[in-house]
């Protein structure tokens, strides 16, 4: 490894680039990203050229430079340029190196664009207002959804103004579509699915007046709209298409997909009848879809929890004993006095062995409480209790001394159709968190009892399986027979299919959504096992960093099958090149579409404008959906118009 302050710089001048400090997996997909859509010079800053991904960053055609630095100091960043550099983007290391490495660069070049990976996000926000152009970003947090989703076997959805936004398939499309996001859908051969195809209804209003003309006749009864070509939705009425199969609508890993142009949307496909297919179609929910638990499954669950709490068959057995001639005795009890508060009042206290008994002066004088019967149910109670004492001291010493150890507790025996999260690293403890929000029950799974995620699902009350034993052993003690899904999103692909293979063999009807950062790998684990998934974190997450290094906020990423779909908001300031365009302008056929429209007299945002000639002023936001080709084209257009006005 070099030393430290050693480094070899580029080999000529260079200006106007992006720099990408890390060498990790994704920076390796944020240069791929940049180099590939965006068409920009970059410059890598890695710590060690020989490990991790450096090699294969180094061997990215279109990269100017990798310049090796142990640590980011000053002399590091004047070795890649940062005078004239248009962005640096920082998506390794602590949280501190980069927000060190951020405010040491922004004091080479004020005007940069910083783009930095924070976990803690509140720390990130505050940080943003101490720099004059940055975004702080968490990879974690931008691919949890997708991981939370595909555990619970649905689309994973993007909240814009209110509303969540998520990609529905075939015979899931409701009339109230936002717009057509795939059409020729074949989950057989998922290469000939066009993205963000033309939308038909114009494209035939257009063909009619050309055909007709200003004063072409009119047919009687009216113009008949020609049918629907496939791949569009009719109007009232969903098509009937096949059900889904097994391809997992969200599997991102296939270089194909990932690298190649083929699945973009071409013009060439136009010229002939479109063969029948599937569509997907954007949809937005006024709240995201949770996943609720009837109040009676959870009384059940708590019950039998409670029951299974004592081991012991004899023991159950001698509780259940001595609580069955409890309710006898009460029942006695009320049947002498009429009286059912003061029955509770009485057997509580003489469960509790306070009672006060009859003194034989008050039976010699006949002012005893009520007689034989009742005396004895008094006593079989204070014995009963004798017995229920003990063991529920047990229980709450047990209790408040976990607590007091900071220990996390265990899944209980009535824990049912929860999801199994393996590895509370940020991506693990993220989607725990959410699965517990959306009111999933979540059982995680951890090794390092320093793990930074232990805290945080232990304050959620979030039961840990703690301990280095078999995965095997673990697994059952997490409840794995009654689960309905398995994460494993550990840092080592081993370990992850490890605990799928093993989840799959205790339990054959779990879902296991893996998480892989080796593509051949994903994509063999992919086709050998039913119902399951795979996720890259850097590939979700590497196309938002790249919008957000142009300067455009990516609201989320959808997942139709291997593509990625993003969903980006531009706001139109004073001197942007997006002043005086409109939908036409802006949209692309199998790149960007224009979904909703904000105008600067009003705070909210009006979904499918009609009106596709009005001109975005000052002030104005738009939101769109685009693929990583589209947005870059955008984001390329608009920065060489703004550039040329300069």
């Amino acid at each position: 490894m070099t030393p430290a302050g050693w480094g070899t710089p580029p080999v000529e001048p260079i200006s106007q680039h992006y720099i990408v400090c890390g060498g990790n997996a994704l920076a390796h997909r944020l240069v791929l990203e940049l180099v590939e859509h965006y068409e920009v010079p970059v410059v890598v800053l890695v710590a060690d050229r020989t490990r991790d991904h450096a090699p294969q960053i180094e061997q990215l055609p279109g990269v100017s430079a990798v310049v090796e630095y142990a640590t980011i100091t000053d002399e590091a960043l004047r070795a890649v340029s940062i005078g004239t550099a248009r962005g640096l983007a920082l998506v390794e290391g602590s949280d501190q190196d980069n927000i060190h490495a951020a405010l040491s660069a922004q004091g080479h070049n004020p005007d940069i664009r910083i783009v930095f990976r924070m976990f803690n996000q509140r720390l990130g926000d505050h940080i943003e207002r101490l720099l004059k152009n940055g975004a702080a970003l968490s990879g974690s947090a931008t691919a949890a959804p997708a991981f939370a989703a595909a555990a619970l076997g649905r689309p994973n959805s993007v909240e814009v103004g209110g509303r969540f936004l998520h990609v529905a398939f075939d015979d899931a499309i409701t009339p109230d579509r936002i717009c057509v996001v795939a059409d020729h859908v074949d989950r057989q051969d998922l290469s000939r699915i066009r993205l963000l195809p033309e939308q038909q209804e114009f494209a035939e209003f257009v063909k009619l007046a050309r055909e007709f003309g200003d004063d072409g006749p009119v047919r009687p009864g009216g113009v008949r709209r020609p049918p629907e070509r496939s791949g569009t939705i009719p109007e009232q009425a969903d098509a009937p298409q096949d059900p889904p199969g097994r391809h997992d609508p969200a599997n991102e890993h296939d270089p194909a997909a990932e690298h190649g142009p083929a699945n973009e949307y071409d013009p060439a496909d136009e010229s002939g009848p479109a063969d029948p297919g599937g569509i997907a179609a954007l949809q937005a929910l006024p709240m995201e879809p949770r996943e609720p638990i009837s109040w009676a499954r959870r009384l059940r669950w708590r019950l039998l929890d409670t029951m299974r709490f004592f081991t012991s068959a004899r023991m159950r057995l001698v509780l259940l004993t001595a609580l069955a001639a409890v309710l006898m005795a009460f029942g006695v009890l009320w049947y002498l006095n009429r009286d059912f508060g003061w029955t509770v009042y009485i057997s509580l206290l003489d469960l509790a062995g306070a009672a006060q008994p009859d003194q034989l002066a008050d039976i010699a004088n006949g002012t005893g409480t009520g007689g034989i019967w009742q005396r004895v149910a008094q006593v079989v109670i204070t014995v009963c209790g004798i017995t229920f004492a003990p063991v529920a001291t047990a229980i709450a010493v047990e209790v408040l001394g976990s607590g007091r150890r900071g220990q996390p507790r265990n899944p209980g025996a009535g824990t049912r159709d929860h999801v199994i999260v393996v590895g509370l690293g940020n991506v693990g403890t993220r989607v725990a968190v959410q699965l517990h929000q959306l009111g999933v029950p979540v059982v995680c799974m951890e090794r390092d009892p320093q793990a930074r995620g232990i805290g945080a699902v232990r304050a959620l009350g979030i039961p840990v399986v703690m301990g280095d034993g078999p995965l095997e052993q673990q697994l059952r003690r997490a409840r794995l027979r009654y689960s309905r899904a398995l994460v494993a999103v550990s840092g080592d692909d081993a370990t992850n299919v490890e605990a799928a293979l093993e989840a799959r063999h205790g339990n054959p009807d779990v879902r296991v959504v893996v998480r892989l950062f080796d593509d051949d790998f994903a994509r063999h684990f992919y086709a050998t096992l039913d119902n399951a998934a795979s996720r890259s974190v850097s590939y979700l997450a590497a196309p938002a960093f790249a919008a957000a290094l142009m300067g455009r906020e990516v609201r989320g990423t959808l997942s139709v099958f291997r593509h990625v779909l993003l969903i980006a908001e531009l706001t139109v300031e004073d001197g942007s090149p997006l002043i005086d365009l409109n939908r036409h302008d802006l949209e692309d056929p199998g790149g960007v579409r224009v979904i909703a429209v904000g105008f600067a007299r009003s705070p909210r945002l009006d979904w499918n404008f009609p009106d596709r000639t009005r001109r975005l002023a000052p002030g104005d936001r738009i939101v769109v959906a685009a693929t990583r080709s589209g947005l870059a084209r955008l984001n390329t257009t608009l920065v060489e118009e703004e550039t040329a006005d300069s």
